[in-house]
């Protein structure tokens, strides 16, 4: 809901009034908040939904971040929400921007539909559905899955929610039972192999994407004597287990089988598969 338009921010401005979405119109007026990738996904079904000829609603205006430097030259760009509005033709009048204001290995997640209301995600639940998490999806697809899913069940209680029966149902959230989410910060990309391979492994699945995880190792040359510390950014893992007695020593990084196995926390093992080497930091 836009409470007042002295707290956005427009994204852009533009010569012309907002003629494409007609005030007078009977059907009801949706305003969407989001910004990264997948959450332009969303957007595309209820444009897609909006545009139906029987649809309840329309797109009124679409909230999200402020233009900022991305990829590699960091050129200024628009969030993937307000680029997919724009490439739908929808009015860049009506795009704003508000002021800038997995890793515990959990085994369920899911998808709340909520109304807002002023304080943080702490609106009455209209509805929402469980998923079960497997030992070795990634945060990216994780999210990705969550969205799609959280864009069937909008689409579904849309009709409740315009008629208002969503509301005298919605069940009041249980602030007992809320659990902060500290930012992430580039620092914590860092693996520590004094951590058990399971919570390693758990960081890698969780930072995929941004900010990634990282870790720095000695590599021995056995004919110079030589060493040098390597910085890898660690792409895909497991936790290594085998039935066999084969031991190694606490520090011995070994490579077999297109695998490295490095020595963790308790004694575990984690197997590293896919690596992007960084640097050579120094000999």
């Amino acid at each position: 809901m836009l409470a007042s338009s002295q707290m956005l921010r427009r994204f852009c401005c533009s010569s012309s009034s907002s003629c494409c979405v007609s005030q007078s119109t009977k059907k009801k007026q949706l305003v969407f908040l989001g910004s990264p990738q997948v959450s332009a996904s969303v957007l595309d079904a209820l444009f897609n939904a909006s545009s139906a000829p029987d649809s309840l609603f329309q797109i009124a205006a679409v909230v999200t971040q402020p233009p900022s430097g991305r990829n590699r030259g960091r050129k200024v760009m628009p969030s993937p929400v307000a680029q997919h509005a724009l490439d739908r033709d929808f009015p860049s009048d009506l795009i704003f921007t508000p002021a800038k204001a997995g890793e515990d290995g959990a085994k369920e997640t899911g998808v709340s539909l909520a109304f807002t209301v002023r304080a943080l995600d702490a609106g009455p639940i209209i509805s929402c559905e469980r998923m079960e998490v497997d030992d070795h999806i990634k945060a990216p697809e994780l999210l990705e899955l969550l969205f799609n899913r959280g864009s069937e069940l909008l689409i579904r209680e849309l009709p409740s929610i315009f008629d208002g029966s969503a509301m005298v149902n919605a069940k009041p959230q249980d602030e007992s039972a809320v659990t902060l989410a500290p930012k992430i910060t580039p620092e914590e990309s860092w693996l520590s192999f004094d951590e058990a391979a399971s919570v390693l492994h758990n960081k890698v699945r969780a930072f995929a994407g941004w900010p990634g995880t990282r870790a720095k190792v000695v590599v021995w040359d056995q004919k110079s004597g030589q060493q040098s510390v390597i910085e890898l950014k660690i792409i895909t893992t497991r936790i290594y287990s085998t039935n066999n007695n084969q031991s190694y020593e606490t520090d011995e990084v070994i490579y077999t089988k297109g695998s490295l196995l490095i020595p963790c926390g308790g004694g575990t093992t984690l197997e590293v598969q896919n690596i992007h080497m960084e640097s050579r930091i120094h000999n």
